[in-house]
């Protein structure tokens, strides 16, 4: 993906919407699909992302595109996606405290014990 103004806060905010249950689309094996709005540009310009989660404590930003690049993604696309979802949420937390110290992961979202 190309770099776009997507922030940390923007996660943040669209993890709280999912956890409430305002996901887009449930695209099977711990793949969700939510739409992320860029400042001054709204959802509907905004970025799509793909998030592995267990829908609980567990939110990993895995994919994201703008609208205007590419419509979707390919279906080996989804299954590589939902390959490393089934990947993060198997690891335990001193696992994923290794991934965030050696910068495989970085870690968002603090106060909430959310992690992206």
């Amino acid at each position: 993906m190309r770099k776009t103004d997507l922030t940390d806060q923007a996660l943040c905010q669209a993890v709280t919407e999912m956890s409430q249950g305002l996901i887009d689309a449930d695209l099977g094996g711990w793949i969700v699909k939510k739409r992320v709005g860029l400042a001054g540009r709204g959802k509907r310009g905004g970025v799509r992302t793909l998030i592995a989660t267990n829908k609980g404590s567990r939110w990993f930003f895995v994919y994201g595109f703008e609208k205007n690049d590419r419509a979707n993604i390919t279906d080996d696309e989804l299954q590589a996606l939902q390959d490393i979802a089934e990947q993060l949420l198997a690891r335990q937390g001193r696992q994923l405290d290794e991934a965030v110290e050696d910068g495989s992961l970085k870690e968002i979202c603090h106060e909430n014990k959310t992690q992206i």
